[in-house]
């Protein structure tokens, strides 16, 4: 077998999943195990938003997560410019009994 064959993941991405799911707020929480993403979507003018989907990850995968993350944030700027993220003010604390932290 050839060294980029070996290399190749097959991974199947079904319609619906395609689609997505549009999120302006998140919640991570975590336990000793693992690292819960929760992705929210807040409308204007509503009280309360709804969380659209939940990610669970290893502490492991979700470090992973995070320099893949880094990387292609750095990879958006050099190509698109600056992300301005100074029109958002710093949520409040919210503590839903484990330690969180929100993006």
């Amino acid at each position: 077998m050839e060294k980029n064959e070996e290399n190749q993941l097959n991974i199947e991405l079904s319609e619906d999943v395609a689609l997505g799911v549009y999120s302006n707020f998140s919640i991570i929480t975590h336990s000793p195990s693992e690292v819960v993403c929760d992705f929210i979507q807040m409308m204007p003018g509503m009280p309360k938003g709804k969380v659209r989907t939940r990610v669970l990850m290893t502490p492991q995968n979700a470090k992973r997560f995070l320099h893949a993350l880094k990387d292609n944030i750095q990879k958006y700027e050099q190509h698109f410019g600056p992300i301005d993220d100074s029109d958002h003010p710093g949520m409040p604390p919210m503590n839903f009994g484990t330690p969180s932290t929100m993006a």
